[in-house]
């Protein structure tokens, strides 16, 4: 039997979660089942009832805010424990157009990819502003070129997943679960594809940052722990050869005026570039042990998913042995 669980992540949504799920559909072609989940991120309305008066098969609740992040991350674990063969993630202020729910799981139903991102309209969305759109763009090119994928729009929280997949997904960042999942993706070798999808009219701004400079500095945050944990040896190893680099280069320059007889004038020269060569070398030693590190990570993630199956493997002998 093949299920659908359509999540959706809330905080404070009271004003519009009617509306998103009036517009959710109840029967997908290749799903026997098609269930809604709601992650209530601690919401101090009363974003749960409305919830559940609308029909809401299942609610979970933090008792305080968690981020986005964690929101969806608690979403998909729920899911996984609900049984769900796939699951779409949408948003709680209907800025995704449901009827396009069949076409971002059809690749997973024919089993062409793992993970379907759905590709928004940037450039024709009126509610973008310019800045947005072009950082949009800049988001969506660092992180194919960090996961080596090619997802177009990748801060897109209209997706579906795979159970597989869903399985093999551990966050790191509170910020966005955008970014980190397709990152983790490229890592692990899942198929990722993209469709194209409609939106509809914004119903409220963005509650995901309140001012441009806020949304870069977050960003670029979350992109540098992203390289940081997923491209360690990477990082650091460039930090550390262009210190290296600079201080040999420094050094040199003063070897030549050392030759030629003007060495005592830029003994300065020396030492920046003696702290520039031990800072470099500490760095690409750095680089090594993050390897080390992110090998331990990976060897974690296994073990995790592991017990997972094996727990779900368990569950299903007892309930044969019920029956």
């Amino acid at each position: 039997m093949q299920k659908l669980i359509i999540q959706i992540p809330c905080y404070n949504e009271a004003e519009t979660i009617a509306t998103t799920l009036a517009a959710l559909p109840r029967h997908v072609e290749g799903f026997e089942k098609v269930e809604w989940l709601v992650i209530d991120d601690g919401s101090t309305d009363n974003t749960a009832e409305i919830a559940r008066s609308n029909g809401v098969d299942h609610i979970v609740r933090h008792t305080g805010n968690k981020g986005l992040a964690q929101a969806f991350m608690t979403g998909l674990e729920e899911a996984l424990r609900l049984g769900a063969d796939v699951i779409v993630n949408t948003d709680a202020d209907n800025q995704y157009n449901a009827d396009d729910i069949p076409a971002l799981v059809e690749p997973i139903s024919e089993g062409q990819a793992e993970i379907v991102i759905g590709e928004r309209p940037i450039d024709s969305i009126a509610h973008f502003t310019a800045v947005k759109k072009v950082l949009q763009k800049i988001g969506s090119w660092v992180v194919r070129l960090a996961s080596r994928t090619n997802i177009p729009d990748v801060p897109s929280g209209f997706r579906a997943i795979s159970r597989k997949a869903a399985q093999q997904i551990v966050l790191f960042s509170d910020f966005t679960y955008t970014l980190e999942t397709i990152i983790q993706a490229g890592q692990k070798n899942m198929e990722v594809k993209s469709v194209p999808i409609r939106v509809n009219e914004a119903l409220r701004p963005s509650r995901l940052f309140k001012t441009i400079p806020s949304y870069i500095k977050k960003s670029l945050i979350t992109i540098i722990r992203i390289f940081v944990i997923y491209r360690p040896f990477l990082f650091f190893m460039t930090i550390g050869l262009l210190l290296f680099t600079s201080g040999f280069l420094i050094g040199l320059r003063f070897i030549y005026l050392l030759l030629i007889g003007e060495g005592a004038g830029h003994i300065q020269s020396l030492t920046l570039a003696s702290i520039l060569l031990g800072m470099g070398f500490q760095t690409m030693l750095v680089a090594f042990l993050a390897d080390l590190l992110a090998a331990n990570r990976k060897l974690l993630e296994k073990i995790r998913l592991q017990i997972m199956l094996e727990m779900e493997n368990l569950k299903k002998n007892h309930d044969k042995d019920c029956d």
